[in-house]
């Protein structure tokens, strides 16, 4: 059986031709703190959590927003806390401090600190996949190329620089926000399998080397 073929480094100018991947899963909007206290009491039975946040884009020197959203997902579920609304609630600190419960992000670093900025918490268990991708050989360090590499599907961007703190998400902005937090449980899952089992093939792109799945 032939090895997966991954690249240390995808090429973006295939990115758009590739099918889109979208979370198929139901998606909740969270409104209020007993929503919150809910919401979170749910997510910790979990046995793995996707979590991203997102905020109003500036478009002017000078100006800044905080957090406005932050989404969590399981494989088949996904919470968009609304922080513009409901601020950090108890349950949401209980949440981010949990230590039981891995909690899967990307250049989770950014993101805790732009929590921080609204409330005080310790984190507890999370989990950075730029920490993983090293392992594999894999350079690129975004969402997008990353699941392209290992899925061959495309994450697309186009919600990004909306604004997220519009008195009601439309649905586009829903599915990107809680896909983006999905997408982060399936690169974790697939790092992990390919670590495991080692059946991969990594393609070295700048020099259209071949390098075998024992590279570290």
């Amino acid at each position: 059986m032939m090895k997966k073929r991954i690249y240390n480094k995808f090429d973006k100018k295939l990115i758009p031709s590739l099918p889109k991947a979208v979370f198929e899963g139901r998606i909740h909007v969270v409104l209020s703190r007993s929503q919150a206290e809910r919401a979170v009491d749910y997510l910790l039975t979990q046995p793995i959590l996707g979590l991203d946040t997102e905020t109003r884009p500036a478009f002017s020197r000078g100006t800044f927003y905080k957090v406005a959203l932050l989404q969590v997902a399981t494989r088949d579920v996904c919470f968009l806390f609304r922080l513009n609304v409901i601020g950090m609630t108890p349950a949401i600190v209980r949440l981010l401090e949990d230590t039981s419960v891995p909690k899967i992000g990307l250049s989770w670093h950014d993101d805790l600190n732009g929590l921080h900025k609204i409330g005080r918490f310790t984190p507890g268990l999370f989990i950075d996949i730029q920490d993983h991708v090293r392992e594999l050989g894999i350079e690129d360090l975004s969402l997008q190329k990353l699941f392209a590499n290992l899925f061959g599907k495309q994450i697309s961007k186009s919600q990004q620089l909306t604004n997220w703190e519009r008195d009601v998400l439309n649905e586009k902005q829903k599915l990107y926000a809680a896909t983006d937090a999905w997408a982060c449980i399936m690169l974790y899952d697939e790092l992990q399998r390919l670590k495991e089992t080692r059946d991969y093939e990594l393609i070295l792109a700048e020099n259209n080397e071949t390098s075998t799945s024992e590279k570290r």
